[in-house]
């Protein structure tokens, strides 16, 4: 079965971001496939998992004990892997997914796209990494990578390493046609 790590936001965000984390969780459950999150029962976070769990996906949660309270912890997550920190946690879900989608979020969402994204580029994994953006949350961050690529910094064949999509389906699409076929 296929398991997808979602990186997004664990704090306050707009209604729309919440109707698009739910969308994202809706989809995914509807495919069979099982969820992976960072284990928040917050925010964008706690909304895909939710909606995944009301279509029925099995759900995994992974967060560490400092976050427990303070993301106040998915204790209704299938599977709640708790992980002494963020380091274990990346790893943990990373050993848990066949495939990344990263929403709109902070600082914590771009480290952990950013090490997801350089990891498939270097070869360290072939895990589809795909951006769902439909309101260009990311659109700034993405024009500055391709602005390094005339620096020597950033190779232009890294920019193939990340799918960018505009809606939940297409995200998911984009996972399912970078993965091996079924056997």
């Amino acid at each position: 079965m296929t398991a997808v790590c979602v990186f997004c936001a664990s704090g306050p965000v707009a209604p729309e971001h919440l109707a698009l984390a739910r969308d994202l969780g809706t989809d995914l459950a509807a495919r069979g496939w099982t969820l992976v999150s960072g284990g928040g029962r917050v925010g964008m976070m706690g909304e895909v998992a939710r909606a995944a769990r009301a279509g029925g996906a099995h759900t995994v949660g992974v967060i560490p004990t400092g976050l427990v309270d303070r993301e106040v912890a998915d204790t209704e997550s299938d599977e709640l892997v708790v992980v002494d920190g963020m380091r274990e946690r990346k790893a943990a879900m990373d050993a848990r997914c066949d495939a990344v989608v990263a929403l709109p979020g902070g600082l914590g969402t771009l480290e952990e796209l950013f090490e997801a994204w350089t990891a498939r580029y270097l070869g360290m994994h072939a895990k589809p990494v795909v951006l769902c953006d439909p309101g260009g949350h990311y659109d700034g961050l993405l024009r500055w990578v391709e602005d390094l690529t005339g620096t020597g910094f950033v190779s232009a064949r890294s920019l193939d390493a990340v799918v960018r999509t505009t809606t939940p389906c297409a995200a998911l699409d984009a996972v399912a046609a970078a993965l091996p076929a079924p056997t």
